[in-house]
This record gives structure tokens, sequence and C-alpha cells, in this order.
């Protein structure tokens, strides 16, 4: 059974970095592209970022030249490297992943921002 756990989530002040992280665990095959999303209380989620399995990137308008996405394959791991936060950063942060032609959630993990 596949399963996508977050880590790295917690309090900081505004204008602090926080770097999460997801793990792809189970029986994989192959993992295509790799995405971060939130949602904050009371709000729809969003996507946030992307990598495809060639490295390519992309970004949400408002986390553009902030954060970062990465990945190191043989770890089957995707990183969020967010630097500069804001308080309107707050919010579940999760990750889902392309594994064997089947998208996966992870449960997620809250990042707060103080101002």
């Amino acid at each position: 059974q596949v399963q996508l756990v977050e880590s790295g989530g917690g309090l900081v002040q505004a204008g602090g970095s926080l770097r999460l992280s997801c793990v792809a665990s189970g029986r994989i095959f192959s993992i295509n592209a790799m995405r971060w999303h939130r949602q904050a209380p009371g709000q729809q989620r969003e996507w946030v970022a992307l990598i495809t399995s060639i490295g390519s990137t992309s970004y949400a308008d408002s986390v553009k030249g902030r954060f970062t996405i990465s990945r190191d394959t043989a770890r089957n791991t995707v990183y969020l490297q967010m630097n500069n936060l804001k308080p309107e950063d707050t919010a579940v942060y999760s990750c889902s992943a392309v594994i064997d032609s089947t998208n996966y959630w992870g449960q997620g993990t809250q990042v707060t921002v103080s101002s």
C-alpha cells in the first residue's frame, strides 16, 4: 500500500523559513509529478507547487520567488522550502503524487505563521 507522509510543519514568525518534506513509501514502480497544496481555515484547498519527473517546476503566483520545490528521486521524497513566510501562508500543507498512474495524497502538516 502506497503512503505519503508529510513532515516539517510548525509555528514560525513572519519572515522566517520552514522546509517541508513528503516521503512516499510502499510498493512503488515510478513516481511522476509531485505537488504541494495548502488549505487555510474556511478556504478551499489551493495548489502551491509542482515538480515533474524530469525536474521541471511551477508555482502559484502567491508563492513564486519565496517557495522552492525539489525532489530526491532516490528517496521518493519531495521538499518545499518556504522562505519569507507571511501570515497568509498559514494553512495545512499536503502533498500529492502520481505513483504508478494513481494519484495519492498525504494527510498534511500544519504551518502557522505569526505576525
